[in-house]
């Protein structure tokens, strides 16, 4: 006899796999209603060209919309309800690289001077999917902002499911954007197609991991680099990753190894490029454990590096954000001459205070 989604995700739990969290288990009855529908055939109501004996028209079914806090367990239910639905034909993707995508065939359909070239994209996408699965939806780019009411209008209509995650309440999407007014019909869209779920969990299992753990490993030598990688595992699943793209206004911030609100990178990943508070500020908004690799002793000879780093932390700080590192030495020892030090001071204490057991535990 198959099993539920409940049941599945019980299973798990009491195998230790997952942690049993309230909030999960209540939104799982929602995404089994759409599990079943999906694995039924498609609803069919004649229209008039239906009625004709030309066409019918497939009766959209609803999707869901489940949001929530970073590390609340979205992506985990996504997961588990894409593994376990018989859907003829589905996809699972990030949001922000299936918008890319879009927006790389809109810009060739716009070349053959196609009146329209939403909907032929919405039909080729049709064509391949029944049910589509986005994660993490954020939307911040005007270009997407004016296509994605359309689209989604034209998939739906066509028999696509949706079901996305998000950090953020539908209302809240592209908040303060240029030509809000534009969008705010595909906030409704959403409502009307789409049942919204908001995750309340209160634990973050990955912080719930970092408790009492070591996060700070000095050296930077190849035991640190087995301990970081050890921790990586531990909170992705060794999962290898895949990378995260950010948009910040009309340029991308991207880091190439992301899972589930989980960042790893370089401190010369992070700091020898030119970013500043925005892109630090962006990424610390959108992930909750950062992982840096192979920190250096800092100073005047690589000061702008260091200016950075100072930034980074400020943000992790204010954030309240997990922080994991490897490091060439101890906090108070990272800057110890030349211009800047009396300033990293307070980076060190910082570091230091990211490290207590207790820390962001109630973020």
């Amino acid at each position: 006899m198959r099993q539920s989604l409940t049941e599945i995700y019980d299973g798990k739990v009491a195998a230790g796999e997952l942690r049993a969290d309230p909030a999960q288990r209540a939104a799982l009855p929602l995404l089994e209603t759409v599990r079943q529908a999906l694995e039924s055939p498609p609803r069919r109501i004649a229209g008039l060209r239906g009625l004709l004996g030309r066409a019918t028209v497939v009766q959209p079914e609803k999707g869901v919309y489940l949001w929530g806090g970073v590390g609340r367990g979205k992506s985990m239910l996504m997961d588990l309800f894409f593994a376990h639905v018989a859907a003829p034909a589905k996809r699972r993707v990030h949001f922000h690289s299936f918008m890319q995508e879009v927006q790389g065939r809109l810009h060739e359909l716009r070349k053959t001077e196609v009146q329209d070239a939403i909907r032929p994209m919405a039909e080729s996408i049709a064509a391949q999917v029944r049910l589509l699965c986005l994660d993490e939806m954020q939307i911040s780019d005007i270009a997407d902002a004016m296509v994605v009411g359309r689209l989604f209008q034209y998939l739906t209509d066509l028999g696509v499911v949706v079901v996305t995650t998000s950090n953020r309440a539908p209302e809240d999407l592209y908040l303060n954007g240029l030509n809000r007014a534009l969008f705010l019909p595909f906030i409704a869209l959403l409502r009307a197609r789409l049942a919204v779920c908001e995750l309340e969990a209160e634990t973050d299992y990955r912080q719930h991991r970092l408790a009492g753990a070591q996060v700070y490993f000095t050296p930077a030598d190849a035991a640190a680099e087995r301990a970081m990688q050890a921790m990586w595992d531990d909170l992705t699943g060794a999962d290898p990753g895949t990378a995260l793209r950010l948009p910040l206004l009309g340029r991308e911030l991207v880091l190439e190894r992301h899972h589930a609100g989980v960042v790893r990178a370089s401190f010369w990943e992070l700091c020898t490029r030119p970013l500043g508070p925005a892109d630090f500020l962006a990424l610390t908004g959108a992930v909750r454990v950062l992982m840096i690799d192979e920190i250096p002793l800092l100073s005047a000879a690589n000061f702008n590096e260091a200016k950075r780093f100072v930034t980074l932390i400020d943000a992790v700080y204010e954030a309240k954000l997990r922080l994991i590192c490897s490091a060439a030495d101890v906090p108070e020892r990272l800057y110890v001459e030349g211009e800047g030090t009396f300033e990293f001071a307070r980076t060190a204490s910082r570091l230091r205070e990211i490290q207590a057991a207790d820390w962001a535990m109630e973020r």
